[in-house]
């Protein structure tokens, strides 16, 4: 798979083998990097661990249930605003209206359409934060060309390695998430690497001085206790959709 297109993580909360499975596939062939979960008590940990940039979230789970589960999600300050899809057998208008009311960015009702899904994904992503569909994001003078791995600062070329450039992505099409060190393990080195917490800091430190050459180190802010964050305060944000 094109790694350029692995850049939004699609977690799906949905108890049934056979959807969750479709779920998976399609959205894998779509591009997306995608954690399949059949409860809220399982996906709970995945949320907070690998900090997904969308939520599919079946209506009736086992155990607590998927409305429940929304109302809870957009209580807490670090998923307020979250993009969640909601997907139910639930067809009716007031079922659609009782599910957006309790906090859902969008409604699909069972059976589904792949493409349609596929559509309403990327719709959500990029109403939230640019999505699959960004070609480039700018932060004032700074531009990640997300799809050819470039950099520019003020016109000029920001040479940097490709674990940097990896961190730059994450931050930029994440602006003021933090991310724990566990989180950058997670989602630059794999979770199936034995890379040192440390590492995190080291590459840190390097995407800052490749950064500071021209200014703009001061995006990439220690977060104390907490980890890593792109603070985009003070810079004018863009993202360019070039699909």
């Amino acid at each position: 798979m094109d790694e350029d297109k692995v850049s939004s993580r699609v977690l799906v909360v949905e108890d049934e083998e056979g959807i969750q499975e479709l779920l998976r596939v399609t959205l894998q062939r779509n591009g997306f990097d995608v954690r399949c979960e059949g409860s809220v008590e399982s996906a709970e940990a995945v949320l907070q661990t690998w900090g997904p940039q969308l939520l599919v979230l079946d209506w009736m789970l086992p155990g607590k249930n998927g409305l429940a589960w929304c109302r809870m999600l957009r209580r807490r300050e670090e998923t307020r605003k979250l993009p969640i899809i909601l997907l139910t057998a639930r067809g009716e208008e007031g079922d659609r209206v009782h599910g957006l009311e309790s906090g859902a960015d969008d409604y699909l009702a069972k059976p589904f359409s792949p493409r349609e899904l596929v559509a309403r994904v990327n719709a959500l992503l990029r109403r939230s934060y640019g999505g699959t569909a960004a070609g480039r994001v700018r932060l004032g003078g700074l531009q990640v060309d997300l799809r050819a791995h470039r950099v520019y600062a003020d016109e000029v070329q920001v040479h940097l390695g490709p674990t940097e450039f990896r961190l730059l992505r994450l931050f930029v099409t994440n602006p003021e998430r933090v991310f724990s060190r566990d989180m950058l393990l997670d989602q630059i080195w794999g979770r199936q690497s034995f890379v040192e917490e440390r590492t995190v800091d080291v590459h840190i430190r390097r995407l800052r001085r490749g950064l500071e050459h021209h200014g703009y180190a001061q995006i990439i802010e220690t977060v104390r206790g907490e980890g890593y964050r792109c603070s985009a305060l003070g810079f004018q944000r863009e993202v360019v959709d070039e699909r």
